[in-house]
């Protein structure tokens, strides 16, 4: 009977005691059985905040920018402020490490013009300032007349002269006397020099416009440029002026639109005025007016070197002539207090050394200097220092004459 069996058994179990060991061995089972899926779900957890974390890490590097592109500022400190402390002390290091390396960059650059001098005044106040210029240079005339001449003949002496023979007018040929003399009606006696350019080559005067050379020093960067042009241009050796210097003082539009956001380490921080006093194709009878714009304070304001020199390179590598120069005439450092105020204080220095460098290495375009009152050579392999005009002499001729020959010789620098 089975009814039976199964009253007889609960008494045998009652009388053993056995249920209260049974009933817990099923609670363990079944605790054993949330605790498993309390893990699980904490697995996970963890799983779905370590994908998470990955993709927060993702967008913290996509949001910084690499160079000039300003990104939502708000963003970053929120997504910085939810990483953890240890997080925090790494990234600090690393940027540490990186400032020493800071590449240079520029915030924006749609503010910067590129201006040709006769579009900066009108043509009468052009003439005043080329007639203050005039009389600056009057004192320099024998000089500039003695320089030019003796500049002239130690260029040409390296040019490879040629004559053309057989000709109707010309100098006569002492080879064909005894033409002449047997056949006194032949014309064809006759020999000319043949006018060639000077080794084709153009040569850029890129001038400081900077606060700092306001006075005497732009005064004899403008002399020094009138009389390279002069001097050049009757060697038949093209020349192009520019200028550069900064539209406003301390930063202009650019520094406004970064003040909406104070984005760190912006870059470059003004806004560039690049002259165009005189082009390479442009005679010096013609742009010799714009020269004396150079003696208008108010162009005069910051200066951002290594930008500027690579402006006058491209033009210069953008020339079909075979030899190029550049000839930068500065009186030191570049500086500008807006740039210099949010970034390392050797910026600007670093991005200047690196371009000339790199100009000097890939030796497509000759680089050189001249310093006014200061040592440049810091900053140039080739430079010359002078304080006033009449050091120019000697010594900027043989400095000129060296770049004509294919290994110029070492640096020169007057104290």
């Amino acid at each position: 009977d089975q009814e039976k069996f199964s009253n007889i058994l609960n008494s045998i179990i009652k009388s053993l005691k056995l249920e209260e060991k049974l009933t817990p061995n099923n609670t363990d089972n079944d605790n054993e059985q949330k605790n498993e899926n309390k893990l699980k779900d904490q697995n996970d957890n963890e799983i779905n905040q370590d994908k998470n974390s990955n993709k927060q890490d993702f967008n913290i590097e996509s949001v910084i920018p690499d160079v000039e592109i300003d990104a939502n500022q708000s963003e970053q400190e929120s997504l910085i402020e939810d990483e953890n402390s240890s997080n925090d002390e790494i990234k600090s290091s690393n940027i540490k490490k990186n400032s020493s390396e800071v590449k240079y960059k520029i915030f924006t650059n749609k503010f910067d013009k590129i201006i040709n001098a006769e579009e900066m005044i009108d043509p009468g106040e052009m003439i005043k300032f080329r007639e203050n210029l005039d009389n600056q240079l009057k004192s320099f005339h024998n000089f500039i007349s003695r320089l030019a001449n003796k500049l002239q003949r130690k260029l040409l002496a390296f040019q490879n002269r040629s004559w053309e023979f057989d000709l109707e007018e010309g100098m006569l040929d002492t080879a064909k006397l005894t033409r002449v003399i047997i056949d006194p009606h032949n014309s064809l006696s006759y020999k000319k020099e043949k006018n060639t350019n000077f080794k084709d080559t153009v040569v850029t005067l890129l001038i400081d416009n900077s606060g700092s050379m306001r006075g005497r020093p732009i005064s004899i960067a403008a002399i020094c440029a009138d009389i390279l042009s002069r001097t050049l241009e009757r060697c038949s050796v093209k020349v192009e002026v520019l200028g550069f210097t900064t539209l406003n003082w301390k930063g202009g539009k650019s520094r406004e639109l970064w003040l909406k956001n104070k984005i760190n380490n912006p870059g470059r921080l003004n806004d560039l005025s690049h002259i165009i006093y005189k082009s390479a194709d442009t005679p010096w009878r013609r742009g010799k007016n714009n020269l004396g714009l150079m003696l208008k304070e108010g162009i005069l304001k910051e200066n951002i070197d290594g930008e500027a020199i690579l402006w006058a390179y491209q033009r210069l590598k953008n020339r079909s002539e075979e030899r190029k120069i550049l000839m930068v005439i500065s009186d030191g450092a570049p500086v500008d207090d807006s740039t210099l105020s949010v970034n390392p204080g050797n910026y600007l220095e670093k991005h200047l050394k690196n371009t000339v460098k790199w100009i000097e290495n890939k030796k497509d375009v000759e680089i050189n200097a001249i310093g006014i009152g200061h040592d440049v050579t810091n900053y140039y392999s080739k430079a010359l220092k002078i304080a006033d005009v009449q050091e120019l002499g000697d010594a900027l001729i043989d400095q000129l004459a060296d770049l004509f020959i294919e290994e110029p010789k070492r640096k020169k620098t007057i104290n």
